[in-house]
């Protein structure tokens, strides 16, 4: 049986992500990624991502991205197949999901930062608390990078280089876990676009307007500045 929320959309191909994921990024809000994991099923309806990419890739280098010094064991997968999953631990507590875009050996990816739970809420809620208190508002489910991928329960590095296309040798891994994802038909609008959240320096300013969101979307996480942003900003260009 058809979900409900895949009326008006389709399941992705592997060349939906064959270019820069500047250019990717804001073709995915209201896409809907589903992940199976652990015996449940949680879609989430992407309402803001951002764009990163690595050394070589583009016309301007991205100081912010785990791969602007090249390849290493922690960002191999942002070299790899365009629509695999490059999953990576922050702060070491949270797993954070990214889509890796661009031509194989060409870095980038796309942070999924926010979304909103339209199947699969009760495993997603028990995920999030693990008996640590309650979410007091749906909205706040995956408001933000590490609650998203926690309310997925994608996890590194287990799930580091799945496959959301539903293909390929990674799109199952030993533990049964699988990734799809759907794409609007139809572009979704409007679509803001602003500095990066949290990123430091340069990288982190209206130079890098490559955070895109669905406007006025209640799952969309706040912005802060990250280390020494703030002052390099040009004062006559907005934040967000």
């Amino acid at each position: 049986m058809t979900p409900e929320w895949a009326d008006g959309r389709r399941p992705a191909r592997r060349d939906d992500f064959d270019a820069l994921a500047v250019d990717v990024a804001p073709r995915l809000l209201g896409g809907v990624l589903v992940a199976e994991v652990d015996g449940d099923r949680v879609a989430l309806r992407l309402t803001e991502v951002e764009a990163y990419h690595g050394l070589g890739t583009g016309d301007v280098p991205d100081p912010g991205s785990h791969a602007r010094n090249g390849r290493t064991a922690r960002n191999a997968t942002m070299w790899g197949d365009p629509g695999l999953l490059y999953v990576y631990l922050s702060h070491g507590i949270h797993s954070c999901v990214n889509l890796v875009c661009g031509p194989s050996g060409v870095a980038g990816a796309v942070l999924l930062r926010a979304g909103e739970v339209v199947e699969g809420r009760d495993a997603a809620v028990r995920r999030r608390t693990r008996g640590r208190g309650v979410v007091r508002h749906d909205r706040d489910i995956a408001r933000g990078p590490g609650r998203l991928g926690g309310a997925l329960g994608l996890r590194y590095p287990d799930h580091d280089g799945l496959d959301a296309i539903g293909e390929g040798a990674r799109s199952e891994v030993p533990d049964g876990a699988r990734a799809r994802l759907w794409l609007p038909k139809h572009p979704v609008r409007p679509v803001a676009s602003g500095p990066r959240v949290g990123v430091a320096g340069v990288a982190g300013t209206a130079e890098y307007p490559w955070r895109f969101w669905i406007a006025g979307d209640p799952t969309v996480s706040a912005f802060r500045w990250g280390r020494g942003a703030a002052e390099l900003s040009s004062p006559t260009r907005p934040a967000c």
